[in-house]
């Protein structure tokens, strides 16, 4: 994955210092989700006091992303998403936000998969009680929002395939919405295996009705979403960073070329068998 360009590759404000990181998150009309993805901006703000933070949404919650883009005028930006994959948002939502703005703005990556990202699971697990040696009655089941982009459900795969390198259990994805299987699906797939104790990781970044939903089909243990684990906010650093170095990336602006290229893009994908997760 490559980092996307908006307005221009220069990254640096006008003064020499460090651009903005603007956090981009969904909203949500759950008021936890606005109160724990400002605590992690904190976080982020004490790892890395000489960046700018900054939060935008998509939808549903204030700031909204064009309206933090005004304000911050013709200046540089890093957005980084908060989601843990491609999809619709990352790859056409918060572009043209960006596209729309006078900010100069490159787009990071999504957050996942990342072994960092793997970490915030791991421990979110942990804390559920997940034991220190699984065994063969274990699994896991991996719950994520769900998107009908193939890439998108690619990208929760190979997560639930390092999570499951990690831990030594089978991990299937599941999701809450827009794919399959849904997480009540893949308790029953994996119970009828032979796993006994089935946990649910939430591969959500915040608490919210999906989250909540998914929790419930726990059979056993169901972790609590990332939030402001550690992890979380290296991992946006690291999205920045990475963002921020890129010398490459796709020009945004070249509007209907690339709206069609990703379009066609998608349709390959989707044509293409996928590796069943582990």
């Amino acid at each position: 994955m490559t980092a996307m360009t908006v307005t221009s590759d220069s990254t640096t404000t006008a003064t020499g210092g460090a651009p903005a990181l603007v956090v981009v998150a969904h909203g949500s009309r759950d008021p936890r989700a606005l109160s724990t993805v400002r605590a992690l901006l904190d976080r982020v703000r004490a790892l890395r006091p000489a960046v700018p933070v900054h939060l935008g949404h998509v939808e549903l919650n204030e700031p909204l992303l064009p309206d933090t883009l005004t304000a911050l005028g013709d200046g540089a930006a890093v957005l980084v998403p908060l989601l843990l994959s491609r999809g619709h948002h990352v790859k056409r939502d918060i572009p043209e936000m960006a596209a729309a703005s006078r900010a100069r703005t490159r787009v990071a990556d999504p957050l996942g998969p990342h072994p960092l990202l793997v970490d915030a699971l791991q421990a979110r697990l942990t804390e559920a009680g997940w034991p220190t040696h699984a065994g063969p009655d274990h699994a896991v089941v991996l719950a994520s929002a769900g998107s009908r982009d193939p890439e998108s459900r690619a990208d929760t795969a190979r997560t639930a395939t390092a999570l499951s390198a990690r831990l030594g259990v089978p991990v299937v994805p599941a999701y809450a919405s827009a794919a399959a299987p849904t997480v009540p699906e893949a308790v029953r797939t994996l119970t009828a295996r032979g796993h006994r104790r089935v946990a649910v990781a939430a591969c959500f970044t915040a608490p919210g009705r999906f989250a909540t939903e998914c929790a419930a089909a726990a059979p056993w243990i169901a972790s609590a979403p990332l939030g402001t684990h550690p992890s979380m906010a290296r991992l946006l650093l690291h999205r920045y960073d990475r963002a921020r170095g890129a010398g490459g990336g796709t020009d945004v602006l070249e509007g209907a070329r690339g709206a069609a290229r990703c379009a066609t893009t998608n349709a390959a994908l989707a044509r293409q068998p996928h590796p069943a997760p582990a």
